[in-house]
């Protein structure tokens, strides 16, 4: 008995499988009935089963083939279909970008034509200041020859009236003399004689006095109007150098004013800077003598001392003229051009420079005066040239294509110092243009902005 519940406890399970196996069989042969290919041959005919299980596994992998076909070709489709909206995308801003170069172009080239501009009028305003300085000195001169005139005319009118005053004087004695003659008794023939040469002495005398108090009132006379013709003309003088006073201050201010922003805003300290360019004169471009207008001591007058504050104006001009040769505010690249890189942190990298893209061979010019200091390969460069300039600022020109310097040899601003180039690790035709300050890079924009209104 328990050996019977024994062997029907482990044949259940089996039995249970088969009723399933059977059970998945006939729902396989419902949908997949078993088939039979036939293959005749002329001695013989075979065939081949295909059981329901065959069927299956055959369904299920051209469903898989097919289901990969689908989704493969949807990806490829929706692939297709992205990226022609990104090269859309792309070409959109690329235009945009285009349109905003040409923009930049534009802006660039008008302030460079207001920087010619701003140039003719800075030449026209020293060309005008030499002309009122001339016409200063020179107006100058006249008025000491007219003070001295004056100084002579008055002398001799004093002396004229002095004249005049003892000729009056003698006039009057004459005149007692006479009177005296006339109720004098008369002893003889004699003294009526001496008498008549008497009276004929003192009638010549006066009429000679009266012609020479005559004479001596119209020169007093002619002496007063000179006097005032002199005095106004030295008006007239006065009036004109104070319009030339204004107009030369005016023009300081007009000139001097920006150049002062310029160099503020490269960040220099302008009183160094002057004292630096003044230590350096060799001889012409020199500093402006103050005037002087008396030789006696005195004080100077206050136009002397308006004349010597435009003076240390114009000086002060001269040393910002020669200045700014020598500081790097001029443009590396004359021709067209775009800015492809600026200073600042680029790809995780510190980028040291500001990059000027244009065709190969555009040429490189010095943004100053200084002395080549290096002219040749170095690595990461490429072909690079570095110029030391005043104030202890350099600049380096880098991948150019070709370098028209030697080492050791002075350059002054805008002298062509190479060609544009791809040499170094470059990815394109470029000038990679830095400025260091003691050594330290700074942005080169702020030279180039600062001079946009000067230059």
């Amino acid at each position: 008995m328990s050996e019977h519940r024994y062997g029907e406890r482990y044949k259940e399970p089996v039995f249970v499988r088969t009723q399933l196996a059977i059970r998945l069989h006939a729902l396989l042969e419902r949908h997949f009935p078993e088939r039979r290919v036939f293959l005749r041959s002329d001695s013989d005919t075979r065939f081949i089963r295909l059981k329901s299980e065959s069927q299956l596994i055959a369904f299920l992998g051209a469903s898989a083939i097919v289901a990969w076909a689908i989704i493969a070709t949807a990806i490829l489709v929706m692939d297709s279909i992205g990226s022609g909206n990104f090269r859309e995308q792309a070409k959109r801003d690329q235009r945009t970008y285009e349109a905003r170069l040409n923009a930049l172009e534009d802006e660039r080239d008008k302030r460079a034509e207001e920087a010619l501009a701003a140039q003719n009028r800075f030449n026209s305003a020293l060309e005008q200041i030499s002309v009122m300085q001339t016409q200063l000195l020179a107006s100058e001169t006249r008025r000491r020859e007219l003070e001295t005139g004056i100084g002579v005319i008055q002398s001799t009118l004093r002396r004229t009236m002095g004249e005049r005053d003892s000729a009056r004087d003698e006039a009057e004695a004459l005149a007692l003399v006479m009177e005296g003659a006339d109720g004098a008794p008369v002893p003889g023939q004699n003294a009526a004689s001496n008498d008549d040469g008497a009276l004929d002495f003192l009638t010549a005398a006066l009429a000679e006095t009266a012609q020479q108090r005559d004479e001596i009132e119209r020169n007093a006379q002619d002496a007063l109007l000179h006097a005032d013709e002199m005095a106004a003309r030295i008006q007239l003088l006065e009036d004109q150098n104070d319009q030339i006073f204004r107009q030369l201050e005016e023009a300081m201010t007009i000139s001097v004013e920006p150049l002062d922003k310029m160099f503020r805003a490269a960040g220099l300290n302008t009183d160094n800077l002057l004292d630096t360019v003044r230590r350096g004169y060799s001889g012409q471009g020199g500093p402006l003598m103050p005037l002087s207008f008396s030789t006696r001591g005195e004080d100077p007058s206050p136009d002397a001392l308006r004349a010597n504050r435009i003076l240390g104006q114009m000086d002060r001009l001269n040393l910002y003229r020669i200045a700014a040769t020598r500081a790097p505010f001029a443009m590396p690249v004359k021709n067209s051009f775009r800015y492809t890189s600026g200073f600042g942190m680029r790809w995780g990298r510190m980028h040291s420079g500001t990059d000027f893209a244009a065709p190969h061979g555009t040429p490189i010019y010095s943004t100053a005066d200084g002395v080549v200091t290096h002219a040749g390969w170095q690595s990461g460069y490429g072909r690079l040239v570095k110029i030391q300039h005043e104030f202890g600022i350099e600049t380096r020109y880098a991948h150019m294509s070709k370098i028209r310097v030697k080492k050791g040899q002075r350059v002054s601003r805008g002298q062509q110092i190479g060609d544009m180039g791809n040499t170094g690790r470059s990815t394109g035709t470029h000038l990679h243009y830095e400025v260091r300050v003691g050594g330290k890079a700074v942005n080169p924009m702020i030279y180039i902005k600062a001079a946009k209104n000067v230059f």
